[in-house]
């Protein structure tokens, strides 16, 4: 059985998610908290961050790591195109949103984010008990010095520059798509899974894993329409609606 271990609110680990579930591969999701999942990833990896995947009794760390070998092991659908020129052109797309613009976008969400821990704790912890949640978000006041470190956020202007980075990230996709459907030739490649899933950390997409919970606080909601109906924006729900074969996360075996 393969296992992935994740957080539930992370485009990281949402491009994984939407890999396993488009390749129908059997697997289970144990979801951990950010913060106490530390010691437990550290423990199997030597490393913290998600996603990890359990594959063939190997930990493989890193949603571009896991994919390349989903994608060798459960080749259809081929999410990393066969021709070197495509191939080479899908992979730097999603090393430049993984590695440039992905990090700086969630300085900018964390930073919409933190005025409101106790939403903030519905996200990070979607799918526990309500008690649990209100824990949690009682905790992330103490915790946010080292929420921002971890993040790069060292104050104002790395929030305006995630800002900024969002829009470069919209408008690199406008470009780079020039009117195509996909990122990449005419085919949907781990470009779109990677440039879509950031999307919807910045954004809501309704009936999609990336959902935000509900109610949102009124200064999100003015946050996330700041971009809502940006042409990038609407492609990105175009191609959750038409690439997203599970609308719903789960813990547990696949089903």
């Amino acid at each position: 059985m393969i296992e992935l271990w994740q957080f539930r609110a992370s485009p990281y680990n949402e491009k994984v998610r939407w890999a396993l579930d488009l390749k129908g591969a059997p697997h289970s999701r144990r979801s951990v908290l950010q913060g106490p999942h530390a010691a437990a990833i550290k423990a199997r990896t030597g490393q913290t961050a998600t996603p990890v995947l359990r594959f063939d009794g190997v930990w493989i760390t890193g949603s571009a790591a896991i994919i390349a070998a989903l994608d060798e092991r459960f080749p259809t659908p081929p999410l990393i195109p066969a021709d070197p020129a495509a191939r080479a052109e899908a992979l730097a797309i999603e090393r430049r949103f993984d590695a440039e613009l992905g990090p700086r976008m969630r300085r900018a969400t964390f930073g919409a984010l933190l005025p409101t821990p106790f939403y903030l704790a519905r996200v990070f912890a979607a799918g526990r008990p309500a008690a649990m949640q209100t824990l949690y978000g009682a905790v992330i006041p103490a915790a946010s010095g080292l929420i921002r470190a971890a993040n790069g956020m060292t104050g104002p202007a790395s929030i305006a520059d995630g800002e900024r980075a969002i829009e470069e990230a919209l408008t690199f996709i406008e470009g780079q798509r020039a009117g195509r459907r996909h990122l990449v030739g005419e085919a949907f490649t781990v470009a779109d899974i990677t440039a879509a899933a950031f999307v919807a950390m910045v954004a809501d997409f309704p009936g999609t894993p990336m959902e935000k919970p509900k109610p949102a606080p009124a200064a999100l909601r003015g946050w996330l329409a700041r971009h809502a109906d940006h042409p990038a924006v609407l492609w990105a729900r175009e191609i959750y609606a038409a690439h997203r074969v599970r609308p719903d996360d789960f813990d547990g075996p696949s089903r």
